[in-house]
């Protein structure tokens, strides 16, 4: 079901300099962490002169922010219309958005960013608040929106959703961190397709309500 629209693929025009900036910017922060990217390596990676950087952004932390509003935050817009306007079951919306998560963030260089954040966090709090709010806190607020609705359409068996929540993604993390760290030496440990599949099928197998319709409870 084809319900997000495709990738787009960037093209380097003299009207897309920022995003060029961005794109560049993400590679390093991915390659060498936040602290140990430099912006005039920013610059020179996209082709520009650091003078030519600044007149977009004013310093590494307002290019990071560019890169989580560019890269991520649309992919969340988007992942919310579809989730609101969907018509099939709450399992057939968590597996879609769990396949579409892994080409549009984990397979790209937006998938190196919860390493990132994992390792810098303590030394650039405010950029690790900023992420939360941004990626964090609406990415949950969509799983906690289908797993509310499969609980009250009785697809799902109640359960505490919060906690759920953090149940399905860490495996998802745990996909990404590994491929940015000791993926990078020690190789992928499975296919990630069907790492993705293993783990959805057991979450919805898990969340399954066994009691027939006539003797389910309404959450409370």
């Amino acid at each position: 079901m084809d319900v997000f629209s495709p990738p787009h693929t960037r093209q380097r025009r003299k009207d897309a300099r920022p995003a060029e900036l961005t794109a560049a910017a993400l590679e390093l922060f991915v390659e060498k962490g936040f602290a140990g990217t430099r912006l005039d390596d920013v610059a020179a990676r996209a082709g520009v002169s650091k003078g030519t950087l600044y007149l977009y952004f004013d310093s590494k932390e307002a290019l990071f922010k560019a890169v989580i509003q560019e890269g991520i935050v649309p992919i969340l817009e988007e992942g919310s219309g579809v989730v609101e306007a969907f018509k099939g079951s709450a399992g057939e919306l968590l597996r879609l958005m769990v396949d579409e998560w892994w080409p549009r963030i984990g397979d790209t260089h937006l998938g190196g960013l919860p390493k990132l954040m994992i390792s810098e966090a303590r030394n650039f709090p405010d950029l690790a608040n900023y992420y939360n709010e941004a990626v964090i806190v609406r990415g949950k607020d969509l799983i906690r929106s289908i797993l509310k609705r499969g609980i009250a359409s009785g697809e799902f068996r109640p359960v505490d959703v919060d906690t759920a929540i953090d149940v399905i993604l860490a495996p998802l993390l745990m996909q990404v961190i590994w491929r940015y760290s000791l993926g990078a030496c020690c190789g992928a440990r499975h296919d990630a397709r069907m790492y993705l599949h293993t783990h959805l099928d057991l979450v919805l197998r898990g969340l399954a309500n066994a009691l027939p319709p006539g003797k389910r409870k309404p959450p409370e």
